[in-house]
Protein backbone atom coordinates (compact mmCIF):
# COMPACT_ATOMS: atom_id res chain seq x y z
CA UNK A 1 0.00 0.00 0.00
CA UNK A 2 1.64 3.22 -1.12
CA UNK A 3 1.34 6.52 0.65
CA UNK A 4 -0.48 9.36 -1.07
CA UNK A 5 1.76 11.82 -2.89
CA UNK A 6 1.23 14.66 -0.41
CA UNK A 7 2.46 12.46 2.48
CA UNK A 8 5.62 11.44 0.65
CA UNK A 9 7.95 14.01 2.26
CA UNK A 10 11.70 14.17 1.76
CA UNK A 11 12.76 14.47 5.43
CA UNK A 12 16.46 14.60 4.60
CA UNK A 13 15.89 17.58 2.33
CA UNK A 14 13.92 19.40 5.05
CA UNK A 15 16.57 18.87 7.72
CA UNK A 16 18.92 21.57 6.40
CA UNK A 17 16.32 24.39 6.20
CA UNK A 18 14.94 23.46 9.63
CA UNK A 19 18.44 23.45 11.13
CA UNK A 20 19.09 26.84 9.50
CA UNK A 21 15.93 28.33 11.03
CA UNK A 22 16.77 26.91 14.46
CA UNK A 23 20.37 28.23 14.37
CA UNK A 24 19.18 31.63 13.12
CA UNK A 25 16.51 31.92 15.84
CA UNK A 26 19.01 30.89 18.54
CA UNK A 27 21.57 33.43 17.32
CA UNK A 28 18.98 36.23 17.26
CA UNK A 29 17.70 35.39 20.74
CA UNK A 30 21.26 35.30 22.10
CA UNK A 31 22.10 38.64 20.49
CA UNK A 32 18.88 40.19 21.78
CA UNK A 33 19.51 38.99 25.33
CA UNK A 34 23.11 40.23 25.38
CA UNK A 35 22.14 43.57 23.80
CA UNK A 36 19.35 44.20 26.33
CA UNK A 37 21.63 43.34 29.25
CA UNK A 38 24.30 45.75 27.99
CA UNK A 39 21.78 48.55 27.47
CA UNK A 40 20.36 48.00 30.97
CA UNK A 41 23.86 48.08 32.47
CA UNK A 42 24.66 51.32 30.61
CA UNK A 43 21.47 53.03 31.76
CA UNK A 44 22.04 51.84 35.34
CA UNK A 45 25.44 53.56 35.37
CA UNK A 46 24.02 56.99 34.55
CA UNK A 47 24.65 59.72 37.07
CA UNK A 48 21.65 60.72 39.18
CA UNK A 49 19.72 63.74 37.95
CA UNK A 50 20.05 65.53 41.30
CA UNK A 51 22.61 65.39 44.04
CA UNK A 52 21.86 64.34 47.60
CA UNK A 53 18.75 65.88 49.13
CA UNK A 54 20.26 67.50 52.22
CA UNK A 55 17.11 69.39 53.22
CA UNK A 56 15.07 66.18 53.27
CA UNK A 57 17.75 64.43 55.31
CA UNK A 58 17.89 67.28 57.84
CA UNK A 59 14.10 67.34 58.21
CA UNK A 60 13.85 63.58 58.65
CA UNK A 61 16.71 63.61 61.15
CA UNK A 62 14.93 66.26 63.19
CA UNK A 63 11.72 64.23 63.09
CA UNK A 64 13.54 61.15 64.36
CA UNK A 65 15.08 63.17 67.18
CA UNK A 66 11.61 64.02 68.49
CA UNK A 67 10.94 62.15 71.75
CA UNK A 68 8.09 59.67 71.65
CA UNK A 69 5.50 59.48 74.39
CA UNK A 70 6.87 57.43 77.28
CA UNK A 71 10.41 57.49 75.92
CA UNK A 72 13.49 58.85 77.62
CA UNK A 73 13.60 62.52 78.41
CA UNK A 74 15.39 64.10 75.48
CA UNK A 75 15.24 67.76 74.61
CA UNK A 76 12.25 68.51 72.43
CA UNK A 77 12.94 70.07 69.03
CA UNK A 78 11.09 73.40 68.80
CA UNK A 79 8.24 73.51 66.31
CA UNK A 80 9.73 76.58 64.67
CA UNK A 81 12.87 74.59 63.81
CA UNK A 82 10.78 71.74 62.38
CA UNK A 83 8.70 74.19 60.34
CA UNK A 84 11.83 75.92 59.05
CA UNK A 85 13.33 72.58 58.02
CA UNK A 86 10.07 71.58 56.35
CA UNK A 87 9.93 74.92 54.53
CA UNK A 88 13.51 74.51 53.29
CA UNK A 89 12.65 71.01 52.11
CA UNK A 90 9.61 72.33 50.24
CA UNK A 91 11.66 75.10 48.62
CA UNK A 92 14.25 72.57 47.47
CA UNK A 93 11.53 70.27 46.10
CA UNK A 94 9.95 73.14 44.17
CA UNK A 95 13.35 74.13 42.78
CA UNK A 96 13.87 70.56 41.60
CA UNK A 97 10.41 70.44 40.02
CA UNK A 98 11.09 73.65 38.11
CA UNK A 99 14.42 72.25 36.94
CA UNK A 100 12.71 69.06 35.73
CA UNK A 101 10.02 71.08 33.94
CA UNK A 102 12.62 73.19 32.12
CA UNK A 103 14.69 70.15 31.20
CA UNK A 104 11.58 68.34 29.95
CA UNK A 105 10.80 71.15 27.52
CA UNK A 106 14.37 71.21 26.24
CA UNK A 107 14.52 67.42 25.92
CA UNK A 108 11.20 67.23 24.08
CA UNK A 109 12.27 69.87 21.57
CA UNK A 110 15.59 68.06 21.00
CA UNK A 111 13.71 64.78 20.59
CA UNK A 112 11.33 66.30 18.03
CA UNK A 113 14.27 67.62 16.01
CA UNK A 114 15.94 64.23 16.17
CA UNK A 115 19.03 65.55 17.92
CA UNK A 116 18.83 62.92 20.67
CA UNK A 117 17.58 59.37 20.78
CA UNK A 118 14.52 57.97 22.54
CA UNK A 119 16.64 56.44 25.30
CA UNK A 120 17.21 59.87 26.88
Amino acid sequence: MALPAFLDIDWKGLALPCAYVIVLATALMTFSTIYRKRKAAESANLAPWFGPHRQRNVYLSLLHLQPEDGAEKTPRIPDSVLRAALLRRAVEDIRRLIQIKNAKQACSSLLQRGSVGDDL
